[in-house]
């Protein structure tokens, strides 16, 4: 699995970023590409400590799906999200896609920081770690969208 952290797979992150179109037609799912958008900032403000969503350690997740979360294996369709996460609102696509870039900017700029804090939900994960379900996640909605 690829990491948010390498430098081959930010670039490919990005170059799949600038091919998402306002209109692009989701494969799966419910949230339009300005909704996707703003909810795959959320993960990158957890990881860079920008806003906690309210979440909470919670053993079943800890347990049950923390290695999922950075397997090899991709996640299926249809997962259900965190309500924490989860997008019902309309958004300006170009705002979030701004948002979304600024995001990985800055991850990108503090890609060789060793240290990371523990996930709020669940717990402690290597720089790797955090780094593979920060593209698992990107990855996911990116082939939602087609790009």
């Amino acid at each position: 699995m690829n990491s948010l952290f390498e430098t081959a797979a930010y670039n490919e992150i990005r170059s799949r970023l600038d091919q998402l179109e306002p209109d692009a037609t989701k494969q799966w799912g419910t949230m339009d590409a300005g909704q996707m958008l703003h909810h795959c900032q959320a993960p990158l403000n957890v990881l860079l400590e920008k806003k906690e969503y309210g979440l909470k350690p919670n053993w079943f997740a800890k347990t049950f799906f923390k290695k999922a979360m950075y397997s090899d294996k991709p996640w299926r369709k249809n997962l259900p999200t965190m309500k924490q996460f989860r997008e019902t609102e309309q958004r300006d696509f170009n705002k979030e896609k701004k948002a979304l870039e600024t995001l990985l900017e800055e991850v990108n700029a503090q890609r060789d920081r060793q240290e990371w804090q523990a996930h709020p939900t669940f717990g402690a994960l290597t720089k790797e770690q955090w780094g593979k379900m920060q593209y698992k996640h990107l990855d996911h909605h990116f082939r939602q969208f087609g790009v």
